[in-house]
């Protein structure tokens, strides 16, 4: 079914296969959501329904934008993760790069193109960038592209767009 599909390929990215069951995987307007059996009957009833059980991510065009309930749940199996020291874990989180200086660890692959998780030193998950050179021949400089931290919440809610007048 399409709706695990899209979540599944995004999960294997970074060498995870989610166990996902195709009855509880929702698509509606673009946006996939996990269900409950319960809540899966109770949606199907009711309809109308805009947003309900765990929200997956996203479909934006070409691509596929995850949520952070599904960063945590690929973290736990992630085969491609980065460990980062405190200084650009911080820097990370605040929508910045990550340098090669500042990688502690590298699991799985380290090729450029590839999507890789950053964690910081106490295994806690911050997002997920792609890798913009080989780590294993790159001695310095910038080495992943930050596509998605923990911050950009906080980042977008103090957007002057979202303030009251």
């Amino acid at each position: 079914m399409a709706e695990t599909s899209v979540v599944k390929n995004f999960a294997r990215l970074f060498g995870v296969e989610l166990p996902l069951d195709n009855r509880f995987v929702v698509e509606r307007g673009g946006c996939y959501f996990l269900l409950s059996e319960k809540l899966k009957d109770l949606t199907e009833k009711r309809g109308g329904w805009r947003h309900a059980g765990t929200y997956l991510g996203k479909v934006k065009g070409e691509s596929f934008q995850p949520s952070f309930p599904l960063l945590f749940m690929i973290a736990e199996k992630a085969k491609n993760r980065i460990v980062v020291d405190d200084k650009s874990a911080w820097l990370f989180v605040c929508g910045r790069d990550i340098f090669k200086e500042g990688i502690l660890k590298i699991e799985g692959s380290s090729e450029k193109g590839n999507c890789t998780l950053i964690f910081n030193r106490h295994g806690e998950c911050l997002g997920y960038g792609k890798i913009v050179k080989n780590l294993n021949k790159l001695k310095s400089g910038l080495a992943v592209k930050n596509l998605l931290d923990v911050g950009d919440f906080l980042r977008r809610e103090r957007h002057p767009a979202n303030q009251e007048a």
